[in-house]
């Protein structure tokens, strides 16, 4: 059965006759239902607030087979965790006070108040955006949807506006978390004159389903290129974090859990070896230890640590630098 907290919401609702947060409400007690596995009534009560007694919709009515809406969407299973990212102080804050939110909801909507649901990380590729996305997912123990870009997005006129809304129907009555990976695709700014009619009617489409979204559905966006967003995509998201690529000190902390994975001494302070690799991302960092374990595993860890690291950082440099260095010469070129 429903809990008390939402019953009053909607005899309030109902009293006040505000239609919306009837539907908002309701959808809220259906997604809990769904969870519980009390999917006869999550259905009838779905099927109840699709219409009135006037015969009229409440809301644009879910997808005659809304399990279409798969097609366009990867559900992951989340395995990143809060607590193995290395995240500013500020960010990580951010961050928990959200899945705080989310937990406790039902003291927040006993209150009138609503969890923030909408977030926007920004910051160049490889510095863990999806994998906050995902270890948000984790911790709130719901399913981590990405969206398929090249499914979504069709080549005739509003085709892509009408699978989003598809998508946007499928998740409504799912606790879920919905992932935007380069959000710029289909948020971008609708004054650019460069831009067809067709990209402006899919932002005005977008804005609205993120409007309507329930808040028990916690939707994230990632984006690269801020600069490209619409202005009004801005003012959508309660909660903007930036993503930066690691400091040294950060750096440092991340290769200090990593080292302190082993069950033998390393022999190289973390440190020194984040000194040493210089700056790159999160994801090339990942890489980095993954060659590391690999080495350990094929040698049978039966060389030293220390010596693996150092055999494997020197090919690193010897990889990597040379590309860099060749895109940083191009694009003094090309400027």
């Amino acid at each position: 059965m429903a809990r008390g907290d939402l019953l009053i919401s909607l005899v309030r609702a109902s009293v006040a006759g505000d239609s919306n947060a009837v539907r908002s409400t309701v959808e809220t007690i259906i997604a809990e239902e769904k969870d519980k596995q009390h999917t006869v009534l999550a259905d009838r009560l779905l099927r109840a607030m699709q219409a009135n007694g006037n015969g009229m919709h409440m809301h644009p009515p879910v997808s005659e087979n809304p399990h279409k809406a798969r097609r366009f969407i990867a559900e992951i299973t989340p395995r990143r965790e809060l607590g193995d990212m290395v995240l500013s102080e500020t960010c990580r804050a951010a961050v928990e006070q959200l899945i705080d939110e989310q937990r406790r909801s039902g003291l927040l909507r006993a209150h009138g108040l609503d969890p923030r649901h909408r977030l926007l990380f920004v910051g160049p590729p490889g510095n863990g955006k999806t994998s906050l996305a995902e270890a948000i997912a984790e911790s709130l123990a719901v399913p981590f949807f990405v969206v398929r870009y090249e499914a979504m997005i069709g080549s005739y006129l509003g085709e892509t506006a009408s699978r989003l809304k598809r998508v946007f129907d499928y998740v409504r009555t799912t606790p879920c978390v919905l992932f935007f990976d380069e959000f710029d695709a289909v948020g971008k700014e609708r004054g650019d004159i460069h831009e067809t009619g067709e990209i402006k009617r899919v932002v005005t489409s977008l804005l609205m389903h993120v409007d309507a979204l329930p808040s028990y559905a916690v939707v994230i966006a990632a984006t690269n290129h801020s600069e490209l967003l619409d202005r009004a995509v801005w003012r959508r998201f309660q909660l903007r974090l930036e993503l930066p690529a690691p400091s040294e000190r950060e750096l440092t902390e991340y290769f200090d859990r990593f080292l302190a994975s082993f069950d033998r001494r390393p022999g190289i302070a973390a440190s020194s070896l984040a000194k040493r690799i210089g700056a790159i991302s999160y994801a090339e960092a990942e890489e980095f230890t993954l060659d590391v374990r690999r080495r350990d595993v094929m040698t049978m860890k039966e060389r030293f640590l220390k010596r693996t690291i150092e055999e494997q950082l020197k090919l690193w440099q010897e990889r990597v630098q040379p590309i860099r260095s060749g895109s940083a010469e191009q694009g003094l070129s090309d400027g």
